[in-house]
């Protein structure tokens, strides 16, 4: 990993669409060389994936909620099923297991409204076994959110 790398790397987190052209312009590489570090990249797995970043309130999806979760124990066969469960909600765009809190899982979900949450959280949330807490707060305002990594740290 040496310092175009890393330069590709800030502009495809910046633009994962730009054109191979310009993105060797834009690292002071010519187009071949560039699509072979780009390709090596993918194969080493520094890049994950490619993604188009839809605007949810466009499709009105305009309530964020954190949601903490508890669960009764820390049973492998609980925290599977939890897991599988929240890989399969749609409204849920990150499930993180965590230390350091009462909780054991943090979500972000997105909904089009509290009606909507009331549902997924009556129906869906609550209901799977082994869940025994959940704290809920509702984002107001988006002040930051990101998805560029910092590669400061890439050594």
């Amino acid at each position: 990993m040496d310092k175009i790398d890393k330069r590709i790397l800030e502009a495809l987190q910046d633009n994962g669409r730009i054109s191979n052209q310009e993105l060797a312009d834009k690292v002071s590489l010519s187009p071949s060389p560039c699509l072979r570090r780009v390709n090596q990249l993918e194969e080493e797995g520094y890049i994950d994936r490619y993604t188009a970043l839809l605007n949810p309130e466009k499709i009105g999806l305009s309530l964020t909620i954190i949601i903490l979760i508890g669960l009764k124990n820390h049973d492998p066969k609980i925290m599977s099923h939890f897991e599988k469960m929240m890989e399969s909600s749609p409204e849920v765009l990150q499930c993180y297991l965590i230390a350091g809190q009462s909780a054991d899982y943090m979500l972000r979900v997105v909904v089009p409204s509290l009606n909507e949450y009331q549902t997924f959280l009556l129906h869906k949330l609550t209901q799977i076994n082994g869940v025994n807490s959940v704290h809920s707060s509702f984002v107001v305002r988006n002040i930051i959110e990101k998805t560029a990594l910092p590669l400061k740290y890439i050594k």
